[in-house]
């Protein structure tokens, strides 16, 4: 197994990363077999990855062995993008009970885009985009308005991105727009309006806001997301 650079990954590491991140997206708590298998490694092997992970309070296990998320993955996540974390917060506080949404902020890394923060609406029982959400960036609102934020050279630059006909199409449509808008292709059912986050110092981002599909005028939405992210940047700008 190799990386982009042409050096070598260690594959304990990888697995033991990637046993995190399968028990951090499940939405039922797997077992110690379910990971295993789900892996592709001994059971043995897949014990000795969980303990090491539960000896760093990353993982915890109930009374009936599942796995859950532990305490320890929140030191971790506090670091991250910290600064757009903390300014954000109110900002997206203030959206998502202005529409009654859930407002997040979503960074890219690589080929990926990464849900970082959410805030649900307190005026409703509103969907929730959960922080650690992954998926391509060819697909989905956040996805596309991250790479409208992009130059061409640093779209061309992303390793792995290979856009589909219907994502180089919608990218066009989010560059004249300003902002971009999906249906059912990341949570299915679901709506989402997104808005380039381009900030100095920070990972390429975007803000963000998932809904049930219903007929909302889109072009407030992102006025709203628009007035949002400027603040963001704004405040970033003065911390």
């Amino acid at each position: 197994m190799s990386d982009s650079a042409g050096g070598s990954l260690s594959l304990t590491l990888s697995r033991g990363i990637e046993l995190l991140e399968l028990v951090c997206a499940a939405d039922i708590a797997p077992s110690i077999g379910q990971v295993a298998q789900q892996l592709g490694v001994h059971r043995s092997a897949a014990y000795r990855l969980l303990r090491t992970l539960e000896a760093h309070y990353l993982v915890r296990r109930d009374e009936a062995g599942k796995i859950h998320p532990a305490a320890g993955l929140t030191n971790l996540a506090r670091g991250v993008e910290n600064s757009l974390q903390t300014v954000g917060l109110p900002i997206m506080t203030k959206i998502a009970d202005e529409l009654g949404m859930s407002c997040f902020i979503a960074v890219a890394q690589g080929a990926d885009c990464f849900t970082l923060v959410t805030v649900e609406a307190t005026t409703s029982h509103a969907l929730t985009q959960h922080p650690g959400t992954r998926h391509h960036l060819d697909r989905g609102a956040p996805g596309i308005a991250l790479l409208s934020g992009l130059t061409p050279q640093q779209r061309a630059d992303i390793e792995e991105l290979e856009l589909s006909n219907k994502a180089r199409a919608d990218l066009e449509q989010a560059l004249r727009d300003g902002h971009a808008s999906s249906f059912d292709e990341v949570i299915p059912g679901v709506s989402s309006v997104a808005v380039p986050l381009m900030a100095a110092g920070q990972l390429p981002a975007t803000l963000a806001v998932v809904y049930p599909r219903q007929q909302l005028d889109e072009a407030h939405i992102a006025e709203t997301l628009h007035r949002g992210a400027q603040a963001i940047m704004t405040r970033l700008g003065k911390a």
